[in-house]
């Protein structure tokens, strides 16, 4: 008689356990600037210079200026984590470099948008202080 064992899967690798801090942090990013600018008011209600500590940090670290908090950072760890799978990884990295070319290709498109609409907009001022210089002919001066 024999029998048989399941092989019990290696314990997968824990995520390194951050502090108080870290964890604050990361959570506060999840829920963008609203609630950094809402912790430094309260910060600044409750006592002055955990107001003043938080706005500098944030100056610092420059994620009040750069777009979206955590929209950037939950990105960028985990669009290029491996999945283990050589052929889904190869999949994900060119739907990613085609979905960044669409949008580079969709920004262009938008900005001659716009170079368009005001070129319309100047065009057509243009026209007007036209039509009124010749509807209203200046005075001869004596």
């Amino acid at each position: 008689m024999t029998t048989v064992t399941a092989a019990t899967p290696a314990p997968a690798a824990l995520p390194p356990r951050q502090n108080w801090l870290g964890r604050t942090e990361a959570w506060l990013d999840a829920r963008g600037k609203g609630a950094w600018i809402a912790a430094m008011v309260l910060g600044f209600i409750l006592f002055w210079p955990i107001g003043l500590a938080l706005l500098f940090y944030m100056i610092w670290s420059k994620n009040m200026f750069s777009g979206s908090c955590a929209k950037r950072t939950r990105h960028a760890r985990h669009a290029f984590k491996s999945s283990g799978n050589t052929a889904f990884d190869a999949y994900k990295a060119e739907t990613l470099r085609r979905l960044e070319e669409e949008q580079n290709a969709f920004e262009e498109f938008l900005a001659r948008l716009r170079e368009a609409k005001d070129k319309a907009e100047f065009d057509q001022f243009m026209d007007e202080r036209e039509k009124r210089s010749k509807q209203d002919p200046e005075p001869a001066e004596a």
